[in-house]
Order: structure tokens, then C-alpha cells, then sequence
């Protein structure tokens, strides 16, 4: 970790979780420094070791702020996050046994995508949601956002839905040769429309009170202690639940699908342990340094004294389960993830759609998306390397288990 400061550039601090040898980007750095300057800020930026550039903020980024929230420091997609599922079952014998649709694998990755809408799709019926169902029978609480409701019926079609982008569901093997069940998704339009909602209410708010926050940061914030506060607080909140229960539907899905698969091609009951389901974009109230804060994580986990949490590489490499140290100068986080070391469209411009498929056979990942003409957007060469991110911050965590793709669902 090394510390960026310049009196002449910075009003706080930046912490980075990277050697100094490491080459953030341009308008990463400036995005920190804008960051560093906010005149609600505690203590200082911390910038994890998969950080890139972002939306006002970067992605790989956190900050305390006292009495504000800031939902561009929150994004767009407000609880996206990772789910985990540790099976009994041996890799090899889903790799090895044949079907009438090729390997026991491929068969099972095919069901997956038939039984999860992915991308745009949504379920064509409501699905139960609870996390809608409180919020639709205490709709008085969401009232001051009266545009925001449709939403919520919206969310019984989008619940247990996976969308697209660096969305996925994947099935792993561990060091010891077994199966687990991995996915990657959020809060689906209901977050999208909340953060552009509140976003666009701040920002107006900023300008009407000449906020020292220029306009051009794209971090427009809200006083917690207003009522537009409260409502965005609120709805963030709601987010968060909706993003968590749609994970938990989805593993669901994906386990019904493993077990019938299973059941029927090697008669086995599969057995299901070491659940593990965070989020990695939202904000909550915190105590650090002896003062209550608002904690904003934009793509980082988490990560307390024992705290279990999720780093997945890119598709086809490694992927990490967890413990957190606890550690202070974090704010008590961790990355999220690999990071992006470019666009979607360089990445589309740098690999063909052929060699990123041949990557995968080769690697013995078996694909399922339907649509394949945007596969090099999620090249594992469009990220950073997974074991590097990892031993940037073992301050920060203690790795207690590596898993390999074997198997993923794209959007």
C-alpha cells in the first residue's frame, strides 16, 4: 500500500492498495483526487487493489463521509454482489459422465441458462418476493419518491433474474477437486432507476445551495438528515434486500438444476454447505475512528475481523473465497474482484470473438450465453490478474479457498 498526497492537489489523503510501481489511470487518479478534496470527508480515500475508473467515483473505491450520501458513490447498480454455494459433489464425474447432451457439465450449464433469464429477459410471471412485498405494504416510507413505484411491482418479474455485462453464474472446482456454485448480480433496473433518480434530485439540490462540490465530480450528495436523504436512504436499503434475495433465488435455481441432474445421471443427493452472500456497491452507517460515518463501497466487500466475503477473477481463471482482518486503514473493505484493465470496447477491439472461445475450450470452461458476438467484452485478458490483486492486500484478507471456472452462464 502506498499513500498519494500533495497539499497542493489533496485536502485528504488517498490510500492505495497497490505497489507504488503500479500504473493507476488518468482519470482513475483524478477521480481520487476529486475525492480527496470533498469537504464531508473522514479521514481519507482507500482505493483497493482492483480499482479503475468509474462514474464520479472509482470503481474499487471507498470512502466515510460525515452526514451525506452520495448515490454516484453508491452507483448504479445498488447491491450488486456475489453469492456462494459449496457442493459435495466432484468435479470430475460432472467433467467425465455422458449424456445425451454431451457431458454431465455441459448439460447442466445448458439447464442453467433455459432456467435463469439472463441479459434483458425477466420472468414472463410474478416470482414471491419478500423484500417487495414489505415494501409494497409499507409504501408510505417510499412515498416521497412517487415515481420510484412502479418499480416495485416491476421487481416480481425481476427477481431471480442475472442480467448481463460482468454478470454471471458460474460452477468451480476447488484445490480438493470439488463443486461450487458462484454468481454475480444485483439489484436489476429497480437500482438503476433509484441512484439516476436521487442523482439527478441531488444535483439539482447542489447547485440551488452552491454546494463547494463541483458539479463536475458527478458527486452530487444528499445531507442524511434531509428528506431526501432519508428517502434515498430508504430506497438504497430496499435495494440492497432485493439484490440479496434475487442472489439467493438464483442459487436456488442453480442448485435445483445441479440436483436433478446429478440425481438422474449418477444417482446422487448433492449436499449443500459454507453459504456466503455480500454485497459490494452500497453505503451504511459505521463507527471508524471513534465517529459515526457513512461508508460508502462502490465495488468492495466488507471485510471484518472473520468476515467471510467473495474476490472472483475473470471468466475462465481463479476465483477466492475470504476472511477479512479487520483492518482500519480500509475502513474495514477489500476489493471486490479483479478490476478491468480496459473497456468493454477495447476489449472488443483487442480480442475476437474465435480466440476468446478457443481460450475457454482450451481452458476446459464449457460456455453457455446465447449470444456470442460479445463474448471479448469478458476476455479474463480485459482484467487484471486475480493472484496479483490478492497479494496487493493481504493486509487486508486471508485467502481460505481457491476455485477454477469450469463452467459459466453469461448474459
Amino acid at each position: 500500500m502506498y499513500v498519494m498526497y500533495n497539499k497542493q492537489k489533496n485536502k485528504y489523503p488517498i490510500k492505495v492498495w497497490l505497489s507504488d510501481n503500479d500504473v493507476l489511470e488518468e482519470e482513475c487518479i483524478e477521480q481520487a483526487t476529486n475525492l480527496s478534496n470533498l469537504p464531508f470527508l473522514h479521514k481519507w480515500v482507500a482505493l483497493m487493489p482492483d480499482t479503475h475508473t468509474g462514474k464520479g467515483m472509482p470503481i474499487g473505491g471507498i470512502i466515510a463521509a460525515n452526514d451525506v450520501i452520495i448515490p454516484n458513490a453508491v452507483g448504479v447498480d445498488i447491491g450488486c454482489g456475489m453469492a456462494y454455494l459449496q457442493t459435495n459433489l466432484n468435479a470430475d464425474s460432472l467433467k467425465h459422465t455422458m449424456t445425451g447432451s454431451g457431458s454431465l457439465l455441459q448439460c447442466i450449464i445448458g439447464d442453467i441458462l433455459r432456467n435463469v433469464p439472463v441479459g434483458f429477459k425477466h420472468h414472463k410471471a410474478k416470482q414471491a418476493s419478500t423484500a417487495i412485498d414489505v415494501a409494497i405494504a409499507d409504501q408510505e416510507r417510499y412515498a416521497f419518491a412517487k415515481t420510484l413505484l412502479p418499480e416495485l411491482d416491476a421487481g416480481y418479474y425481476q427477481i431471480g433474474t442475472l442480467g448481463g455485462g460482468n454478470h454471471f453464474i458460474e460452477l468451480q472446482e476447488d484445490d480438493e477437486g470439488k463443486v461450487g456454485i458462484m454468481l454475480h448480480s444485483g439489484s436489476r433496473h429497480l437500482g438503476h432507476q433509484i441512484c439516476k433518480h436521487f442523482h439527478a434530485i441531488a444535483r439539482k439540490h447542489n447547485q440551488e445551495w452552491f454546494a463547494a462540490v463541483p458539479d463536475e465530480y458527478q458527486l452530487a450528495f444528499l445531507p442524511v438528515g434531509s428528506e431526501e436523504g432519508q428517502s434515498y436512504i430508504a430506497w438504497m436499503n430496499l435495494a440492497l434486500d432485493f439484490a440479496h434475495e434475487n442472489r439467493k433465488h438464483m442459487l436456488q435455481a442453480v442448485a435445483d438444476v445441479v440436483e436433478k441432474s446429478v440425481k438422474r445421471h449418477l444417482g446422487i443427493q448433492p449436499q449443500y454447505s459454507d453459504e456466503i452472500n455480500c454485497h459490494h456497491n452500497y453505503a451504511a452507517l459505521e463507527n471508524h475512528y471513534d465517529k459515526n460515518v457513512w461508508v460508502h463501497r462502490k465495488g468492495a466487500i466488507r471485510a471484518r475481523l472473520g468476515e467471510r466475503g467473495i474476490i472472483p477473477g475473470a471468466m475462465g481463471s481463479y476465483s477466492y473465497l475470504v476472511e477479512g482482518k479487520g483492518n482500519v486503514e480500509s475502513f474495514q473493505s477489500c476489493s471486490h474482484g479483479a478490476g478491468r484493465l480496459m473497456s468493454r470496447t477495447k476489449a472488443k477491439a483487442s480480442f475476437s470473438v474465435e480466440a476468446v472461445m478457443n481460450d475457454l475450450k482450451g481452458s476446459g470452461v464449457v460456455l453457455g450465453k446465447a449470444k456470442k458476438s460479445d463474448v471479448a467484452e469478458e476476455s479474463r485478458y480485459a482484467y487484471k490478474n486475480i493472484d496479483d490483486v490478492i497479494a496487493n492486500e493481504l493486509d487486508l484478507i486471508t485467502p481460505v479457498k481457491r476455485l477454477k471456472t469450469i463452467g459459466v452462464v453469461k448474459g
